[in-house]
């Protein structure tokens, strides 16, 4: 699986992001991971959602699906300057966020 480095937070996590006005949820996350990867991907199964409160205290839900790459490659930016393929178990070593670990354990 796909991780990024996002320099502003300092963290890992998968890639993800906000929906423009009246952007449909799947639409979103195929935008977000061209943006952040530069992979333009097919959409998949989707999987579990997380939900938590951003550190202004705002509720964030973030649905996530299964992707496979039809073309493009990474080129770090300032949103995302890393990125790694990992297995679950080194996934769950890297990830900063509790919440990413849980989607983890429903993709095995």
């Amino acid at each position: 699986m796909l991780v990024v480095h996002r320099p502003r937070y300092d963290d890992w996590t998968f890639p993800k992001g906000k929906a423009e006005l009246d952007e449909a949820d799947e639409a979103c996350a195929l935008r977000e991971v061209v943006e952040e990867t530069g992979f333009a991907c097919s959409l998949g199964d989707e999987l579990p959602s997380t939900e938590y409160v951003d550190s202004q205290g705002r509720p964030k839900r973030v649905r996530y699906w299964r992707m496979r790459i039809v073309d493009g490659s990474f080129t770090p930016s300032d949103e995302v300057d890393a990125l790694r393929w990992c297995t679950s178990q080194d996934a769950r070593t890297l990830l900063t966020y509790e919440r990413d670990r849980a989607l983890l354990d429903a993709l095995q």
